[in-house]
Parts: C-alpha cells; sequence; structure tokens
C-alpha cells in the first residue's frame, strides 16, 4: 500500500520543545548541522530528501549490474562443472567475474551508506536518542532512516537493526515539576483511538492462509478422486468433498480480507489523523506495531 502517514514525524517540535533539556540539544545539535530539527516542516522536507537520495544511491543502475552479474558467475560455474565437455578451468573462468559483481555491489553500499551518514540525518538520528533517553516517546521510527529493509518483513520496522540505528544514551531523569510546567507545550488532543482500530490492530497478523488451505483441499480431493478411479474403490470418491470445503475456506478468506481492508482504511485515516494532531502540536505517543507496519508499508493491501 502506499506510504499511510508520510507526514508523521517520529517526534513533533512541540515534543522537542516540552522538556528544555532535549530543546537546548536540538538547537546545539542543529546549530552544527544547519538545520531547525524543532521546525516540523523543515524536517519532514529534509527527510523527504535525503529519503530519496538514499534510495537512488541504493538502486542506481551500477546496483543491477552487479546482481546481474553474481548471477551470471554463479549459473557460469554451476554449468561448467555439470557439462562433462568443460574442464574445471571454464568454472574457475567465472571468479574473476564473480570478484567484479561484488566489488560493485560494495561500491553501490557504500555510496548507499554515505547517504544515510549525511551530516542532517547523523544529527536528526542523534536527537532522537536524545528524545528517548529523556523518556520522550517516537511515534515510529522510518526503516529507512536507520538502514533497515523497506520490503515487506519484521526486520523491517524494528527499530536499532539497520546500518545507521539511532543511537542509545542513558535514561535520564526527568525534569522537575516546576521546570517541566514552565515548558509544558500547548495541550493539543490527540485523536482518541477508534474501535475499529483496535479491531484492526487485533486482526492484522492473522489470516493469510485460506488459499493454501483451500488449494491442499483441492489436491487432496483430486488425488483421492484419482486413486479410486484407477484402483476401482468407490470409498476414495468420498475425497471429492474436500472440494466443497475447499470452496468454503475460500469465501471464508475472502471476507476475512475483506474485513481487513475495510478496517486498514480506517486505521490510515487515523493514522493521517494522528499525523495532523502532530502537525498542530499535539505530543502523539508511540504507534502499535501494526500501525507501524501500516505506516511504513510492510502490510500487503
Amino acid at each position: 500500500m502506499a506510504y499511510a502517514g508520510a507526514d508523521l514525524l517520529p517526534i513533533g517540535g512541540a515534543a522537542l520543545a516540552s522538556d528544555p533539556r532535549v530543546l537546548a540539544a536540538a538547537r546545539a545539535i542543529g546549530a552544527r548541522t544547519g538545520v531547525d530539527y524543532t521546525n516540523d516542516a523543515v524536517v519532514s522536507a529534509l527527510l523527504a530528501e535525503r529519503r530519496k537520495a538514499a534510495h537512488a544511491a541504493q538502486h542506481r543502475p551500477l546496483a543491477w549490474v552487479s546482481g546481474l552479474l553474481m548471477a551470471a558467475a554463479v549459473i557460469w560455474g554451476v554449468v561448467a562443472l555439470q557439462v562433462p565437455t568443460l574442464d574445471r578451468r571454464t568454472a574457475v573462468a567465472a571468479g574473476p567475474v564473480l570478484v567484479v559483481a561484488i566489488a560493485m555491489y560494495v561500491h553501490v553500499r557504500k555510496g548507499w551508506k554515505r547517504e544515510l551518514l549525511h551530516p542532517a540525518l547523523a544529527g536528526y538520528r542523534e536527537l532522537l536518542g536524545v528524545a528517548v533517553a529523556h523518556g520522550l516517546p517516537l511515534a515510529h521510527v522510518p526503516p529507512w532512516l536507520e538502514g533497515r529493509s523497506e520490503l515487506p518483513s519484521e526486520a523491517a520496522y524494528e527499530p536499532g537493526k539497520g546500518a545507521t540505528p539511532i543511537p542509545s544514551y542513558r535514561k535520564v531523569d526527568p525534569p522537575s515539576a516546576p521546570t517541566a510546567a514552565a515548558h509544558a507545550p500547548t495541550l493539543v488532543p490527540v485523536p482518541p483511538k477508534p474501535s475499529a482500530v483496535d479491531e484492526y490492530e487485533r486482526i492484522a497478523d492473522t489470516g493469510g492462509w485460506h488459499d493454501e488451505a483451500g488449494c491442499l483441499l483441492i489436491i487432496a480431493g483430486a488425488i483421492g478422486a484419482g486413486w479410486a478411479w484407477s484402483e476401482t474403490e468407490p470409498i476414495g470418491y468420498g475425497a471429492l468433498a474436500l472440494i466443497p470445503l475447499a470452496i468454503i475456506v475460500w469465501l471464508a478468506g475472502r471476507n476475512q480480507g475483506s474485513e481487513k481492508a475495510r478496517l486498514r482504511a480506517e486505521a490510515a485515516e487515523y493514522v493521517k489523523a494522528i499525523a495532523a494532531a502532530q502537525a498542530a502540536g499535539a505530543q502523539v505517543p508511540e504507534l502499535s506495531p501494526q500501525l507501524k507496519k501500516l505506516l511504513h508499508g510492510t502490510y500487503a493491501p
């Protein structure tokens, strides 16, 4: 699905300003990198620009060439070893091609990581680490920001697992009550979570087996009927009863999929509402794992 809440930042400027120590860190890091990290519009533009640059570096033509050369070298070596008329020297000749392909891949990866280590991004990750250490929640952490895969997978939404993770710092005690009150942000309400979103979170990770189960039932029914025909055993035709059962399973899966799609749309609207509240100055909570997957596009539509 599309990026459901591209405007939702890991943390908003109002939340950063809620703790004077974090605000001071934001200003110090910003003075070093030339970025006003308390300005949500500036941060949104920065993340969009750097994400595009990192993606371009990771998927440049050289990356595709290196992949094709690796595949060609491996196939070349395997085929050369399997064909009796070819000697081992033919297989060994694939070695230099593989070395060149690996060198290209390493060069591409270095370029991609160089983009992720851009001073403005490194400063932002440092600030996020400071915010977490001071007890400020991050609504989410975009996978690409930490150098994690953006493909649908469990690792895609597990912070701290990528090439450029957010740094961890020692936890800091909360500010004193008078100091916290003096720097309290404007109280902008966070939209309440609709019951449909609660239901989506409950069922988001369920299902997905109906198509496979239906196919297995059809195959089992066909095998049973084929055995009954070949062995003249009428009892085997009872396996044909599995075919209506397969249809029932498929219908149940379709109904579940339709309901999940409806709830997914409700959840996407909720994430957009959270992003709007953050832009208005709300200190939004950390999203659930299911909503993070939805936000990062790691759930199939």
